[in-house]
């Protein structure tokens, strides 16, 4: 080849014909050329989008960076008068000679087919599209210098394509100075002299290129756009500069690269970086799928899918950010924050994708798990991108929705891919990244990371927040700003238990500072009602208190807040005591196990700011008590019990405490009133009369020596309080603290005292003077008191020989009472006679005054009290009492007693007391008496009353016939002296001295009297022991001893009666006087007691039992006293009861003895039950116990036995015994069991018996299918009659239980019976075999399928098919396609079957006669042109002998395939489908399916040897009327003319078949072509079709209209224009099918729409007025290319 002008002189010569004759195809290519150029894209700026495609097509050298630029200046360097020129350089390879004659030719792109090697031109014409905007493009590349000119060329009548030479205007100099003159011309230029009225739209176009429009093109790195202008205009083009950077790939696999792009712009011409983003891009490839391939893409393997991901704000310019590319922006916005691009199918404005194409929607399909891919690449493969950058990289998910449904569904896919993929990050403590799925990953609750947070900065360790039974979502992650994110991923937050085991495990409590755990109480608190109270939250350690070591320590919740608790936690009411309080209880050992709060916690919850939630649930829910002191102190008292240190330490508590003002006087004086004290031999004494100062230095140990207040229940100090102390770190000195206790203890000392009633050992002997005066002072104040001073004290003082006296001039010492103070004025005569008189046989002792002093006498009243006399009668009384004693030295004989009475006569008949005379002989033993000589004390003076004591005892009786019956005349006396004279009750003298016999011959008198002894005695004991081995009772078997004998009380009695074997005494004999004393025989030994009759009858009842020997009689006497009993107070004690309820006593009907629980008494409610079980029935036959048992129900009752349903049914699980024969189990024994089975239900962790759980499982339960054990059988409700019909399965038979079976769902769920749907699978699948009804087997499939079963075993595998014997079964011959599915996931049923399954069912449906289904054929067609191929072709060709067609009533039939058309004629289909004896028209679907286009299969069909049927079908000659003629006349007058023809390409054009440009000129073509025929007479047309058989089938039809597509004739029949709106509408009719029918003959689903809008235009003869309405109205249109095309075809 030559020069470029060579080659370009050739192509003008050789393809042009420039410079010979005139190319007869120019008027024809140049219309195609403005029809195409126009119609690819609605802007008239699309060209710009189709420079850049061609650039990124383009190839470019190695080294060069492949770089686009748009320079736009006003510069006229075409010298065509343009307003501006628009320059494009491109650094590619350049044209190449093959290029240039691409570009010279239409529809010849050099692209074609190369579609895998990335080019990603669509049409062909692209570069066509710049005559847009320019009427003359030039191209400057590899030596070429052309223009093409869209006005036709003068030479050869062609615009757009004819290449012509440039030598000037312009140049390259004066492109190069455009350039720029100091830079090299890229390889290719581009010149376009805009028109004028496509300045400013180019210019807003090239100011709005998108800065990402380099995003996916693979080649072109830099794109710019300026404007270069030679006068001072402004400019009025945005310049920029896009450029663009890959930095590194990461990774490659699964057919997939990632990478990150760096986009950058810059613009105006300062150079200011406007902005820049990176790109994470992921590119992965995917295998077409056969169901979405399309013709456009054919060589296509693989969908290659790039995802973009923006680093940061996308660069937009101010302008909407698409969201779908198809390597260059679309204008779909998505609303996803990432962008996709993949090699859509465009629309032909190229700003949106056809969403419903199946290529494009095989692309979306995959989107899904390519966003997947590459968020797991972002999130999981940058190892060194830390935790904290991961939820970034979360913002791509799309959490908005899209505006557009396809989108959408994009959006769910990605969220159900997310949610089983590992990809959201955990919290870690290390280096190291963990990810999970969503659902295994948890949430926490954000206060409680911000206690997390805390614990982190005070050095907790956290390492294990993970592992408590949920991961735990990265705390980068779980911020509010995420939760959008969260949500959409399906990340819930952890379970509430988490938290109760994060804090167990973790140094939470311990490890933090007092805020951060005040924080974790609160964070408990708030949520403790809706969260945590159910959870283990309380049984964990988490509330601090001060341990016994002085430790703070744990205690869990629960612990603390149950009464019993080894903690009761406590806190103190006010904050100054805090420590003082935790400080004493430690040193009391925690009082009643309580312990406080350690002190710096109770001071953070003081001045926290939340304190009153944190208190009120302390004490609300973990039941911490707040104590004061006064309070905690009581406590404290009441727990020292004898702890000596602890009472000492208290008192100081109570000091210091009152020391330091924590309490006042009034509590501390409560307080010590009731406090315990440490007496002085160490003992802890808490009841007192009073308090004694410690005995070291007091006054009373002073006068007394030792302490008489100790029976008087006074304490006497130890010295413990005396000596200074510490506790609890205190110390307290002694003497204040004595002071302390003496004011509010009242510790008391001399005279301030309270004397005691007992003698003091120191007025025994002389006193010295200080304390003889100490002592009156003590009585003084006594006195001054009103205090009473106690009778043995004051006797002591009396009687000892203590005061200071003189006898005749001698000193010595006595008693007070004994002794005298002699007035100051000597006192009164007989006072002195006495004395005189009385000094002869008595010295008389004067107190001593010169001892004393004369303050003596100012103690008289004191002396008067302590006995001192002073008056004339004490001295007579002090004489009488000496002359007394006298009596008192010797034994006396008969006359000195008696002499003695006399004078003790004397004495009480002169008013001188006697007692002190007798008190001295009465002791002596000079009494004569039956046991010798004896004192008075003890001895008895017989009389008649004594008579049996005298029998029965060695009491001493006075000697009477020693003293003679003048004894008795002195009673008086003698009772004076001790001697008992009258009996008087004096039993415990007899018991005293009671003489025992062995003898059983005690008369009943005796032993009554013995028992009246014993009763009234206080040592009966010593008469029982005596008596206990003798047989001295008589019973009704002799004389026992007293512990063999019962004594028979009436009430019961008769429970000894029973079994007559227990020996009772004889109450005719003893009479009813021992019924009053039963405790004095019960002390023999006797059994008085009922509970000792219990014990007796229970052991005989007992030892009968085991020999299974008790009688019918013993069981009525025992239930009748039983009766009997229960009407008094007595009861049988509990273990009396145990024994007769477990012991075997009661006969059943099963012939075996049973304890009570273990038997039934029968009655009417039993014997439904019956018949279903083996009962132990108590035996109520004449034989045994007889019906008159039942009359002790009640009783029998009370000892366990069952008497009723509900009460037995444990006997009843453990007797279930069922006929042989199910059908004599009636409803009502079923419902019977079941209402035990209830009752058992009702008991907690109750399990039936291994005996019921055997037995229940035979078949008696009744069911649609016969008897069944439970686990086979079906309750129906409402939930199974969703999927089925109670007669489907093995269902319990309603019908025979009633409706009331139901309310027993529970009941029967817990005997195996299936009651939940869903469990129901298995059970109906294995009852399949019961079925022969098609409708039943389908719903039961039906439910399987709605549970998703999945046989289990070979039994249950099987799939039921209504007919057999065939060899291969597609099941969507029997199923409707919603089991298919099922079949293939739960039986492994192949979906999809191969071809040659097919063909194989083909040729059975072959042979068989089988008539087909409309779902069967469409299967099978649908199967061969998925997989269609020459092989393919070849197997149909040769294999298929017949094929279907349709048989006029709905039925598809299979005729030879010699013997069916392909209906391509739409007449001859409409007189064969009508006329015809036989279907002869090969079938297809009605209407056309999108999975099996009508003409794919027609298409099939004619490939595999069908035959046409314009082709097959003979027609006859036109048979008019002998003499008629066809006329031709001109189309025009039948209505075949111009608005006829917009009115279809209007119609094609329309929004139902969007026909492109091409196809619908082609269409209407036809109509151009016709031949018009008018005949006045009908037309009759005659057509064969010759069959295999020889048969010969012919049709005969009459029309006004017949359109002949194959000849192109239309034969019409006159019309008649006065035949009225009948014929008008018949014309009208005809004509408008014929015309619709001839021009859609491939698209029926259309013919009648465009058929009706004919009709219109011919009704109103096409009026162009009317017709334009018309077409307004239906919202049609023609376009530019259609006016041109229809100019064309009519030309004015």
């Amino acid at each position: 080849m030559g020069t470029p002008k060579e080659h370009i002189e050739q192509i003008r010569k050789t393809t042009f014909s420039i410079g010979g004759e005139k190319n007869p195809l120019a008027p024809m290519l140049d219309q195609a050329v403005k029809f195409l150029s126009a119609e690819l894209y609605a802007k008239d700026v699309h060209f710009l989008m189709e420079l850049i495609q061609n650039a990124e097509d383009n190839e470019y050298l190695e080294g060069v960076d492949p770089s686009l630029e748009f320079v736009i200046t006003s510069r006229d360097i075409t010298a065509t008068g343009a307003p501006a020129t628009l320059l494009i350089f491109n650094s590619e390879k350049g044209f190449s000679a093959k290029n240039i004659e691409s570009i010279c030719s239409v529809g010849n792109s050099t692209k074609k087919g190369n579609r895998k090697r990335g080019y990603i031109g669509e049409k062909g014409i692209g570069f066509k599209s710049v005559f847009l905007i320019t009427p003359q493009p030039i191209i400057f590349s590899n030596g070429y210098q052309i223009r093409f000119n869209e006005k036709p060329c003068p030479h050869c009548n062609l615009g757009y394509i004819v290449p012509e030479w440039v030598e000037e205007n312009p140049s390259l100099s004066d492109i190069k100075q455009i350039y720029g003159s100091g830079s090299t011309l890229p390889t290719t230029t581009i010149v376009l002299p805009l028109k004028p009225d496509k300045v400013k739209p180019v210019k807003q176009q090239l100011s709005s290129i998108h800065p990402e429009v380099l995003l996916f093109l693979s080649k072109i790195k830099s794109l710019s756009v300026r404007e270069e202008n030679e006068g001072p205009e402004p400019n009025t083009v945005s310049a920029i500069a896009i450029t663009k950077e890959t930095n590194f790939r990461t990774r490659k696999s699964m057919d997939a690269e990632s990478y990150t792009l760096h986009l950058s712009a810059e613009e105006n011409s300062a150079g200011e970086v406007d902005g820049e983003c990176s790109y994470f891009m992921w590119k992965q490839k995917f295998p077409v799928q056969q169901e979405n391939k399309v013709e456009k893409r054919m060589e296509v393997d693989d969908w290659v899918i790039t995802l973009a991901f923006p680093n940061g704000e996308r660069l937009h310019r101010g302008m909407s950010l698409p969201g779908i590319y198809a390597f260059l922006p679309t204008e779909m916005v998505t609303n996803f924050p990432f962008i996709i691009q993949a090699d859509f199918i465009l629309a032909s404005s190229r700003e949106t994708i056809l969403l419903d194409d199946k290529w494009n929607q095989g692309i979306l399909d995959c989107v899904p798990l390519a966003f997947v891919n590459a968020l797991v690449s972002l999130v999981k493969m940058t190892e060194d991108a830390p935790v904290s950058s991961l939820p970034r990289m979360f913002q791509f998910l799309p959490i908005e929705s899209s505006h557009y449904p396809a989108f959408n569904a994009v959006r769910e896919s990605i969220k159900a891919e997310l949610a089983e993929e590992e990809i959201v990050p955990r919290e870690s403590s290390t280096a190291q990244k963990f990810f999970h799925k969503p659902r295994e990953i948890g949430r926490i609750m954000p206060a409680f990371w911000g206690i997390l947070n805390k614990a982190r900065k005070e050095g907790v360790g956290l390492h294990n927040l993970s592992s408590h039974g949920m991961y735990v979502l990265s705390s980068y992650f779980d911020e509010p700003e995420y939760d959008s994110v969260l949500d959409f991923l399906g990340v819930g937050p952890v379970k509430n238990e988490w938290y109760a085991r994060c804090i167990r495990s973790s140094n939470l409590l311990m490890g933090v500072s007092e805020d951060v755990y005040l924080q974790i109480l609160l964070f408990v608190a708030d949520n403790w009602r809706t969260k945590f109270c159910n959870t283990s939250m309380g049984k964990i350690p988490l509330i601090k208190y001060a341990d016994r070591d002085g430790r703070v320590s744990l205690c869990r919740i629960n612990e603390s807040a149950q009464r019993n608790s080894e903690r009761l936690l406590c806190r103190s009411h006010h904050t100054r005591c805090i420590s003082w309080l935790i400080d004493w209880n430690k040193e009391f050992g925690f009082v009643g196990n309580r312990f406080f709060l350690p002190k710096s916690t109770q001071e953070a919850i003081d001045s926290f700011s939340k304190k009153e939630t944190i208190l009120q649930w302390l004490r609300v829910e973990v039941k911490v008590s707040e104590i004061k002191l006064h309070s905690y102190a009581e406590m404290v008292a009441n727990h020292l019990n004898d702890n000596r240190k602890n009472t000492i330490a208290y008192a100081c508590f109570l000091y210091e405490s009152f020391a330091r003002r924590y309490l006042n006087g009034e509590a501390i004086d409560s307080l010590c009133g009731k406090m315990p004290l440490v007496d002085s031999y160490g003992h802890v004494t808490k009841e007192r009369s009073g308090v004694l100062v410690p005995a070291n230095g007091s006054k009373w140990v002073e006068l007394i020596g030792s302490n008489p207040w100790r029976e008087e229940n006074y304490i006497e100090l130890g010295e413990d309080y005396l000596y200074p102390a510490c506790f609890a770190g205190t110390s307290t000195s002694g003497e204040q603290f004595m002071e302390f206790l003496i004011t509010h203890v009242k510790a008391s000392d001399i005279p301030n005292i309270y004397p005691p009633n007992a003698g003091i050992p120191t007025v025994s002997g002389p006193l010295i003077i200080q304390n003889a005066y100490l002592l009156l002072d003590w009585i003084r104040e006594l006195g001054r008191r009103g205090i009473s001073i106690p009778e043995k004290f004051l006797t002591c003082i009396k009687e000892g020989s203590w005061l200071k006296i003189t006898v005749n001039d001698s000193p010595g010492h006595r008693p007070p009472s004994q002794s005298f103070l002699l007035a100051s004025d000597g006192g009164n005569s007989n006072w002195g006679t006495i004395l005189q008189n009385g000094t002869e046989l008595v010295d008389i002792p004067i107190v001593d005054q010169s001892f004393y002093g004369d303050k003596i006498n100012e103690y008289k009243e004191e002396l008067k009290t302590i006995g001192v006399m002073f008056e004339y009668g004490e001295a007579c009384r002090f004489i009488g009492n000496h002359l007394l004693s006298l009596a008192a030295s010797s034994t006396l004989s008969r006359s000195s007693v008696i002499s003695m009475l006399n004078f003790i006569k004397f004495l009480k008949q002169n008013f001188l007391s006697p007692d002190d005379f007798v008190s001295r002989i009465k002791e002596g033993r000079w009494l004569r008496t039956s046991r010798g000589r004896r004192s008075p004390i003890g001895s008895v003076l017989y009389n008649e009353e004594w008579k049996i004591a005298r029998q029965l005892s060695t009491i001493p009786f006075i000697d009477e016939d020693y003293y003679g019956e003048e004894i008795h005349c002195f009673k008086p006396e003698l009772q004076l002296l001790g001697i008992i004279v009258d009996f008087n009750g004096s039993y415990q003298m007899v018991v005293d001295n009671l003489l025992f016999t062995n003898s059983t011959s005690l008369t009943a008198e005796s032993l009554l009297f013995i028992l009246d002894c014993m009763h009234h005695s206080t040592s009966s004991c010593k008469v029982a022991n005596a008596l206990q081995s003798v047989r001295c009772l008589k019973t009704n078997i002799g004389y026992k001893l007293p512990a063999d004998c019962f004594f028979s009380d009436p009430e019961w009695g008769c429970l000894l009666k029973v079994f007559n074997n227990v020996p009772l005494i004889d109450h005719n004999l003893y009479e009813s006087r021992f019924t009053t004393r039963k405790n004095e025989l019960k002390q023999l030994g006797v059994k008085v007691d009922f509970e000792e009759a219990v014990k007796v009858f229970v052991r005989s009842f007992e030892r009968q039992a085991s020999f299974s020997s008790i009688t019918k009689e013993n069981v009525i006497s025992f239930l009748s006293c039983y009766r009997k009993l229960k009407e008094t107070s007595h009861k049988f004690p509990p273990a009396q009861k145990k024994c007769i309820r477990e012991v075997k006593w009661l006969r059943t009907r099963l012939g075996d003895y049973r304890c009570p629980r273990n038997c039934i008494l029968y009655g009417p409610e039993w014997e439904s039950i019956c018949a279903v079980t083996l009962l132990p029935f108590i035996d109520d036959r004449d034989s045994f116990y007889g019906k008159g048992i039942r009359e002790y129900e009640k009783e029998l009752k009370q000892m366990g036995v069952v008497v009723e349903v509900k009460a037995g049914v444990k006997l009843v699980a453990a007797g279930l015994y069922f006929p042989l024969n199910p059908c004599h189990i009636t409803p009502e024994n079923v419902f019977s069991l079941l209402e035990c089975i209830r009752i058992l239900l009702q008991e907690k962790d109750y399990s039936f018996p291994d005996t019921f759980l055997k037995n229940v499982h035979q078949e008696w339960l009744k069911t649609h299918v016969g008897y069944r054990t439970p686990d086979n059988c079906c309750l129906f409700d409402s939930k199974w009659g969703l999927y089925v019909k109670n007669t489907d399965g093995p269902f319990i038979d309603e019908e025979f239980y009633g409706s009331n079976i139901t309310s027993y769902r529970e009941e029967l769920s817990s005997i195996g019976v299936t009651v939940e749907v869903e469990k129901g699978c298995s059970l109906l699948a294995s009852n399949l075999y019961h079925h022969s009804e098609f409708s039943t087997i389908v719903r039961i499939y039906n439910f399987l399928s709605e549970h998703r079963w999945k046989p289990e075993s070979d039994a249950t595998r099987k799939i039921w098919i209504p007919d057999g014997k065939k060899y291969v079964y597609f099941l969507e011959d029997y199923y409707d396609p919603n089991l298919l599915c099922f079949f293939s996931k739960s039986f492994d049923v192949p979906s999809n079957p191969s071809l040659d399954a097919h063909c194989k069912l083909w040729k059975v449906w072959e042979t068989s006669g089988h008539q087909l289904s409309h779902a069967q054929c469409c299967a099978f067609w649908e199967c061969v042109l998925s997989q269609w191929s020459s092989k393919v072709e070849r197997t149909l060709a040769d294999g298929l002998m017949k094929l279907p067609v349709h048989s006029g009533c709905g039925e598809i039939l299979l005729f030879d395939k010699d013997d069916v058309f392909v209906a391509d004629d739409l007449l001859l289909k409409e007189l064969f489908e009508k006329l015809s004896p036989r279907p002869v028209l090969v079938w297809y679907p009605q209407p056309s399916s999108p999975s099996l286009p009508r003409s794919k299969l027609l298409e099939i069909y004619s490939k595999i040897g069908v035959r046409t049927i314009s082709e097959s079908a003979q027609k006859e000659e036109l048979s008019l009327t002998d003499g008629v003629k066809l006329k031709r006349v001109n189309p025009r007058g039948l209505f075949i003319g111009k608005e006829l023809v917009r009115l279809v390409l209007g119609f094609l054009a329309g929004p139902s078949l969007k026909m492109e440009v091409r196809k619908r000129h082609e269409a209407v073509q036809c109509l151009l072509n016709i031949t018009a025929l008018v005949t006045a007479e009908p037309i009759t047309v005659s057509y064969s079709l010759s069959l295999s058989s020889g048969e010969i089938v012919k049709v005969r039809a009459d029309r006004m209209i017949r359109w002949d597509r194959k000849s192109s004739k239309f034969f019409t029949q006159k019309p008649d224009k006065t035949g009225g709106p009948k014929i008008r509408m018949e014309y009208a009719t005809y004509f408008s099918e014929a015309i619709a029918e001839g021009i859609l003959w491939d698209k029926e689903d259309h013919i009648n729409a465009l058929s009706e809008l004919i009709k219109f235009a011919v009704l109103v003869s096409f009026n162009e007025e009317a017709v334009q309405f018309l077409m307004k109205s239906k919202n049609l249109q023609i376009f530019e290319e259609d006016e041109e095309f229809m100019s064309a075809a009519f030309p004015e």
